[in-house]
Order: structure tokens, then C-alpha cells, then sequence
């Protein structure tokens, strides 16, 4: 027997054990449990044998009887999904957790349809809901909080992402994803010697952290120090993933910073055919204006605009350059 059968049978032999009084409305309420009861139950064992029209059929005609019932709605959702009829799957998703807003698993697939659908802001809305009603079922689960906290950041709701990250070290204080998001943190807010710090501690718990080796050496070559330990950090990094466009722009601008600037031109496209980054053409372009070549500046600032949200450092490079 599915657990999910167990939750809908639940709720409905309630409904039936109310109605025992026996007087007309009393059979009236039983007749329709027992009618979508039994509809849902037709539903299930479609859906078990892979009968999806089948099981559509019967959910829809349990809700004739029972409207309300979000786990009916859910699992036509889920249906409606198997058989690639999303707008029908989107819209029993949303009564699902219309009737139950605090479930988890209808928002969660709402997420990933929209996901689908490159809703991406939908996408995140549905996923933060999903993880917030998951932590207050499992209020010490650590990856609950840290999902949570990475859609904080992609948000750039960046207090929320610092204390959701704190929490985690409470539960957690030895866990080294939780050091190095924090690190990003404060990165973002501009605190960067508690960044380091972070991302420090990181390393102390998880010397081959990958990411963490190249976001601190990164660190050190943008405030242009200790640059020997942080090529030593990228080079580490770019050993486990050697084609990361984010590391291999890391190691073109401490090329930059140490005026090797034909190796970091090298790198630095590299890089940019790995990935599509406002930050790597930006690099680029400090690059080529350093060697002279105005074109090649002005052609990897004007990359670098069309994917920066915040472009006016880059204008004020193109300014000068026009």
C-alpha cells in the first residue's frame, strides 16, 4: 500500500466515520466519501500499472465527489505530467497547494514545471515555499536550510542567505559548504575579510574544496596580494576541474595583475569560450586596453554590457575608449 494512498484514505474514512449518525444528510456525506473514495483508490491502481488515461479518468471523477481534496489534485497533476499535458498539470498543481499551502511536494513539482518552462522567477518562488514548509516538518535538517539559502543568494536577498547560513553552523558548525556560502555572502555585502575568514575555515575543513581554493585565491588577486599563494590555490583547483571557465579566468587575471598580460589574453579567452560571463569579457577587455588594442577592448566591454545587470563601470570604460 503507497503512502500516498494512506494520506487520501485518511482523510476520507474521517469524512465517513462523521457521517455515522444515521439521518438523511448522515447517508448523503457517506455516499459521496465512499463514491471518491473509491474513484481515488481506481486512480491509484491505473497510475500503478501505467494506465495514465485511465487514472485521470478516475481522479477527475473522485473530485466530482470531493473537490477539496488536494491530494487528489496533486496526483492528477502528476498525471497530467506523465501524459506531457503541462497547462493541465500546471492548474491541479496550483488548487493542490491552494487547498494544503503547507505541503511540500506540489510546490516543489510547480518549481520544476516551471523550471521547464523557463518561469525561472516562478521557479524560485515555488522552490523557496518548498524548502521553508520542509524545514518546519524537519526543523534540523541542515540541506533543507542550505537550498534555502542558495536561492537567497541567487535572489541577492543577501541577510536572509547570511542568516539561513548561520543557522546551518548552529546545527552544523563543522560543515564546510555552509563556511563557504557564507563566504560568498559576505563577499557580496562587501565585508571581504570575513569572506576570507569564511572561506579560510572552509579549507581547513576540506583542503581539496575546489571551489573554495578558487574563490580565495581569486579574493587575494583582486586586492592584489599574496599572489604566489593564490596562483598556488588556482592551480589546484584547475587540476580537479581543468576546463572551469571560472577558474581558468581566475589564473588570465593574476596573469593580469602581474603583467604577463599575453599569457593572461590566452587564459582569458579561454575562459570565454567555456562560459558566457560579463566578468571574464570585462577582464578581457582591461586586457586588451592594456596591450594597446582599443578594438578588442571595445568589442569585449560591449560583451561584457549586454550581460552585466550593473554596467556603469564598463560605460565609463567604453566612454573612454569612444
Amino acid at each position: 500500500m503507497s503512502p500516498k494512498f494512506i494520506k487520501g484514505l485518511q482523510g476520507l474514512l474521517l469524512c465517513l466515520l462523521l457521517s455515522l449518525p444515521i439521518n438523511t444528510k448522515a447517508l448523503a456525506l457517506d455516499h459521496k466519501a465512499k463514491s471518491a473514495l473509491s474513484h481515488y483508490i481506481m486512480g491509484v491502481m491505473y497510475d500503478d500499472l501505467g494506465q495514465i488515461d485511465q487514472a485521470i479518468q478516475e481522479y477527475k471523477k473522485s473530485l466530482r465527489f470531493d473537490s477539496q481534496n488536494a491530494l487528489v489534485h496533486f496526483d492528477l497533476a502528476v498525471s497530467y505530467l506523465k501524459n506531457s499535458q503541462l497547462p493541465k498539470a500546471e492548474e491541479e498543481f496550483k488548487l493542490a497547494v491552494e487547498l494544503d499551502p503547507g505541503s511540500v511536494e506540489p510546490h516543489a513539482l510547480l518549481a520544476l514545471l516551471y523550471a521547464s518552462e523557463h518561469k525561472v522567477e516562478l521557479a524560485t518562488r515555488e522552490y523557496e515555499i518548498a524548502l521553508k514548509n520542509a524545514s518546519l516538518l524537519e526543523p534540523k535538517n541542515v540541506d533543507i536550510y542550505k537550498g534555502l539559502g542558495i536561492i537567497y543568494l541567487r535572489q541577492k536577498k543577501f541577510e536572509a542567505a547570511e542568516k539561513t547560513y548561520q543557522l546551518v553552523l548552529s546545527l552544523a558548525p563543522l560543515d564546510p559548504e555552509a563556511h563557504f556560502y557564507l563566504g560568498n555572502i559576505y563577499h557580496e555585502l562587501n565585508n571581504k575579510d570575513a569572506a576570507i575568514r569564511q572561506l579560510k575555515k572552509t579549507l581547513e575543513l576540506k583542503p581539496d574544496y575546489a571551489d573554495a581554493l578558487n574563490y580565495l585565491g581569486y579574493l587575494y588577486v583582486e586586492e592584489n596580494e599574496h599572489l604566489d599563494k593564490a596562483e598556488s590555490m588556482i592551480r589546484k583547483a584547475l587540476e580537479k576541474e581543468p576546463d572551469n571557465g571560472a577558474y581558468v579566468d581566475s589564473l588570465g587575471w593574476l596573469y593580469f595583475k602581474r603583467g604577463k598580460l599575453k599569457e593572461a589574453v590566452k587564459e582569458l579567452s579561454r575562459a570565454s569560450g567555456l562560459m558566457d560571463d560579463a566578468v571574464i569579457y570585462d577582464h578581457l577587455g582591461d586586457t586588451y586596453f592594456k596591450l594597446g588594442d582599443t578594438d578588442n577592448a571595445k568589442l569585449n566591454w560591449q560583451k561584457a554590457l549586454k550581460l552585466d545587470p550593473n554596467p556603469e563601470k564598463i560605460k565609463a570604460k567604453l566612454g573612454k575608449v569612444e
